[in-house]
């Protein structure tokens, strides 16, 4: 008869823990999962979120990392690259900031035209 009832009982599909064990336990189409696992889960998800943050932040170049890129790729138009760097880098820092700062200020947008030729390096 108890082997009746141990056909009955629930387990974590990650940690193992009995229905009678955890708090919690959520059904999946064929798994079960308990709270302390999801909990455990969604440490983990925060911590990596932090991480990846904090590598957002530290990863806009400056103007003069992005000039350099540019050196390998276009020869001479020491100026347009220049502006262009600025350019690019006031664009990963509004973008930093809007992923992290509320609504309430709202900073302009503004764009690069390439104007020249065809063939001349545009692109």
């Amino acid at each position: 008869m108890s082997n009746k009832n141990n056909k009955n009982i629930l387990y974590c599909s990650f940690c193992g823990k009995s229905q009678h064990e955890v708090k919690k336990l959520i059904a999946g189409p064929t798994v079960f999962i308990c709270d302390e696992c999801v909990e455990l889960c969604m440490d983990i998800i925060k911590e990596e979120n932090k991480d990846s943050l904090v590598k957002y932040h530290e990863g806009v170049p400056s103007p003069k990392e992005i000039c350099n890129v540019l050196d390998d790729y276009v020869v001479g138009q020491k100026y347009a690259k220049e502006v262009l760097s600025v350019a690019v880098h006031n664009h990963y820092k509004r973008l930093n900031y809007e992923a992290k700062s509320s609504k309430d200020v709202e900073l302009a947008k503004s764009n690069v035209l390439l104007v020249g030729p065809t063939g001349c390096g545009k692109t």
